[in-house]
């Protein structure tokens, strides 16, 4: 049931939201040479991203979730030329991360290729993988060791793009470079930090989270193991048990100043928790890992969001860190566990609430407590913008209607949903 008195959105409304988030996104593309689209951060900027994070990489997926939901060739055809960009854009990227760099290229030329039948996209991703490949220096390749911009989310952007060997090799560096906790292990996620972060986008539980995925596939137990070691570091600092999960950002805090110590999204809470519990259920079919994804959501269904309770509590719409990604999670479950829709209404009415629609389309502004005025452009993308929200929303519809739970694109840190129990 639905909490007395909140608003529920019918499944019908929600996808015209959706519609016309779609229908802003496209209006803000922007031609490029070669015939291809690309886009910016936001409508302000006057650069194009590539990335897969808050770029045109991120944009296709959703391009490709509205062409299945809707049946319209139109969306395909926009996907098509945001690749068409993509692999114009493979050879320039002095970054070869998964959501910051060339691996999440090649992630989404590899969508447009095995969706689309589109044989120039599946050559680029190729191309962007063997590039990949000749950048990596034995260890690392660059500054960030953790899934968003180091080993981890390329090990996982190659196992999905269909390179297991590349997988194998960004991940192994892990097994060496481990440093024992009382409870576990973990990894500093940069050099000259003292901080260890925890959670999945550039802490232990993504690390965990791609040695999971890329060991499971791969048969390889000493990556699985080294994974299940990693969980129960983060595990063992759980500040809301037993019926809750809740563990801090960081040990210590990194960039106390402006980091909050704890938060509940996908990037740095137990949103996002859950969905490594979720991996480690699938992969070892051992019950404990349910539990601890049911954790998560106890907590975060208890945690006030999407309500913004005071400065600086839950102030993001998006995907990456905000009500976005927690719908996500919601959906997750209705799939698997038969949850009600109870949260998921609340989640969604929210972000109904908060759209800006006008004849442009529908977008979302964030929030920042910190500054004056508060209210911030509204983003494009994937991570906090646009395209992240409506690629929920148009999966909480066809839940809504009794349709296909999965999504056109698997993300790669978003296990797909198993039958239900």
């Amino acid at each position: 049931m639905t909490p007395t008195g909140a608003t529920v959105v019918t499944a019908d409304a929600v996808e015209d939201i959706a519609v016309d988030g779609l229908r802003w996104l496209t209006g803000t593309a922007r031609e490029t040479p070669d015939g291809g689209l690309a886009w910016p951060a936001a409508p302000s900027d006057d650069a194009v991203e590539p990335m897969l994070y808050n770029g045109t990489a991120g944009n296709v997926p959703v391009l490709l979730e509205a062409w299945r939901h809707f049946g319209d060739d139109a969306y395909a055809d926009t996907a098509l030329r945001a690749a068409r960009s993509l692999a114009g854009s493979v050879d320039d990227m002095d970054d070869d991360s998964l959501y910051f760099g060339r691996t999440g290229l090649a992630l989404a030329l590899r969508a447009a290729h095995t969706e689309l039948g589109d044989s120039a996209s599946g050559e680029a991703a190729d191309r962007a993988l063997r590039l990949v490949r000749s950048r990596f220096d034995g260890t690392r390749w660059g500054e960030l060791f953790e899934l968003m911009g180091g080993n981890a989310g390329i090990g996982l952007g190659a196992l999905l793009a269909g390179d297991p060997d590349l997988a194998v090799l960004a991940v192994e560096p892990y097994l060496r470079t481990a440093e024992q906790t009382a409870n576990g292990v973990h990894w500093p996620h940069r050099p000259g930090t003292d901080s260890r972060l925890h959670h999945v986008s550039h802490g232990t539980l993504g690390i965990a989270l791609a040695l999971a995925r890329v060991g499971a596939a791969t048969g390889r137990g000493d990556l699985l193991d080294l994974a299940l070691s990693a969980a129960a570091d983060v595990v063992a600092r759980d500040t809301a048990g037993p019926e809750g999960f809740l563990a801090p950002h960081s040990t210590p805090q990194f960039r106390p100043d402006v980091i909050d110590p704890v938060s509940y999204g996908w990037c740095h809470g137990p949103a996002g928790d859950a969905q490594l519990f979720r991996t480690l259920r699938d992969v070892t079919s051992d019950p404990a890992w349910t539990t601890l994804a049911d954790r998560c959501w106890h907590t975060v269904t208890r945690s006030g969001v999407p309500r913004r309770l005071r400065p600086g509590f839950w102030d993001n719409n998006g995907r990456c860190c905000g009500t976005a990604g927690v719908l996500a999670l919601a959906c997750d479950r209705i799939a698997e566990q038969r949850d009600p829709y109870d949260f998921a209404d609340v989640l969604v009415a929210d972000l109904a609430t908060r759209a800006i629609r006008d004849g442009e389309g529908a977008r979302w502004s964030n929030f920042d407590f910190r500054s004056t005025p508060g209210d911030l452009e509204p983003r494009i993308g994937w991570a906090m913008g646009t395209a992240g929200i409506v690629r929920e929303l148009l999966r909480y519809v066809r839940l809504a209607r009794g349709g296909d739970p999965g999504y056109a694109f698997t993300w790669p840190d978003q296990p797909p949903v198993s039958a239900p129990a």
